[in-house]
């Protein structure tokens, strides 16, 4: 059932013992939005928590302060950030069935949640937390702050992507406002790189292939490429944006293999293609200019999948 903001608020006022769930592989905004909420709820007196199928990569807590630890029974289970279920990773099968609320901005959302506030015109899911909070009656600190700004500078590319607003624009003036450091988060989360990524990013960009008559770019991230650089998949989050980069592309997949020799294919494209459907024609979903999908089989074989469905899209 589709809720408003009021709506969850109130909901949110009613419950307690509340477990908040990202998803897995976090990025900014799953993290930005749990840390933000998980603190708003505590601050309302209210015990509850983060789960997160994977680490929390490690230069989030340049900036994140990590909420208290408090030890319940969950009643209320909110995931956020989460378009299907099978995006919270090995907690899935445990939680898939037991999600109460899903605040989320993606429009493929699945609705697999007994309460969806959904806002598929938001940038980012911390724009509609941010909405939240302030109906919850709890003042924006610089903590709250900091978690809500990183969520939407990291889901819009630093302000980059088409999906950016003047609602985006607004949310982030008043973050700032209430103290978010956004030149810190800004550099964390774009400029700062490490050595293992640097590696990385130089192998990724000798993988590049053009399919398409050049409309299509792929990287293909293999684990012997882990294992020659030392990075994880974590280090590899700023690979994706590098296939838009190319002149002349509209769709840039960057294929990462798992270690149990399945793969995962991160798509870009351009405002001429949908990310998104394209990710679903393989189980995925996302965002009309940023999407994913998982593939039970090796890098070459997915690769061939894409390329056939990228060829019908252009055509």
């Amino acid at each position: 059932m589709k809720i408003n903001v009021k709506q969850c608020a109130d909901m949110l006022k009613e419950q307690d013992n509340i477990l908040v769930l990202c998803h897995a592989h976090p990025d900014g905004d799953t993290l930005g939005s749990g840390f933000a909420l998980c603190s708003a709820l505590l601050r309302l007196g209210k015990k509850a928590r983060i789960l997160c199928a994977d680490e929390i990569p490690s230069k989030h807590f340049e900036i994140f302060e990590k909420p208290e630890t408090v030890d319940f029974e969950e009643e209320f289970v909110v995931s956020v950030d989460v378009a299907t279920p099978n995006l919270l990773g090995d907690i899935c099968e445990k939680y898939e069935k037991r999600i109460d609320l899903c605040i989320d901005h993606h429009n493929s959302n699945s609705q697999y949640a007994k309460y969806l506030l959904l806002d598929g015109n938001a940038a980012a899911a911390c724009e509609t937390v941010l909405e939240v909070i302030k109906a919850l009656g709890v003042s924006i600190d610089k903590a709250i702050a900091d978690y809500l700004f990183t969520g939407i500078t990291t889901d819009t590319g630093c302000f980059k992507y088409a999906s950016t607003t003047e609602k985006t624009f607004r949310a982030a003036a008043e973050l700032v406002e209430c103290g978010a450091d956004n030149g810190k988060i800004n550099r964390v989360m774009f400029e700062t790189k490490t050595k293992a990524y640097a590696a990385m990013e130089r192998l990724a960009i000798d993988s590049m292939q053009f399919f398409c008559q050049d409309r299509v770019c792929v990287i293909s991230v293999t684990q012997e490429m882990y294992e020659k650089t030392g990075a994880t998949e974590q280090d590899t989050e700023a690979i994706p944006p590098l296939t838009r980069q190319v002149e002349g592309v509209e769709i840039g997949l960057t294929i990462k293999e798992k270690s149990n020799g399945e793969c995962k294919c991160s798509i870009r494209t351009y405002e001429s293609v949908d990310a998104a459907k394209l990710a679903a024609l393989f189980g995925g979903g996302g965002h009309k200019q940023a999407a994913a999908c998982r593939f039970e089989c090796s890098v070459e074989e997915a690769k061939k999948q894409l390329i056939a469905r990228c060829e019908e899209l252009l055509k």
